[in-house]
């Protein structure tokens, strides 16, 4: 074995690690975005009934990966539960190169408001609070390789 062969062997496997690590961190972040983005609660309205237009789960549903461009459209889809969101994102972020700028991007009228505190279940965000817990994921992501 050369040296260079040794070398180049180290490289393959130290990717794949880096690569999963990663994968890991995005699947993770967006997970914890898509999950405490609110859906309508009943007990915080004003009357018993939703007000005019409103679709119970549509900014959770919106929010959507890219890899390398950020999502600009509105999907007219709704998941009150997250999970069928959080499929989309574990498969794009599966099927997308580790290296690059991955994007998960939320573009409803309202998703700024959401982001401002003005649900009483997500007063403090949903990206900002997420961001703020970066350094731990990345911690875990990197302690878990195998």
């Amino acid at each position: 074995m050369s040296f260079t062969a040794d070398l180049s062997r180290f490289v393959d496997k130290a990717t794949g690690k880096v690569d999963r690590v990663v994968r890991g961190i995005v699947i993770e972040l967006g997970t914890r975005i898509i999950m405490r983005n609110p859906v309508g609660d009943t007990k915080y309205w004003k009357t018993k009934y939703p007000p005019k237009g409103y679709v119970g789960g549509r900014s959770r549903a919106n929010w959507q990966y890219n890899f390398g461009q950020m999502p600009t459209n509105v999907l007219e889809i709704v998941d009150t539960s997250g999970s069928a969101t959080i499929k989309s994102l574990t498969s794009g972020v599966l099927g997308a190169p580790a290296a690059g700028i991955h994007w998960i991007a939320n573009n409803v009228d309202y998703i700024k408001p959401l982001e401002e505190g003005w649900s009483r279940q997500a007063p403090n965000g949903m990206v900002h609070v997420t961001v703020l817990e970066f350094e731990q994921v990345v911690r875990e992501a990197a302690n878990n390789v195998q």
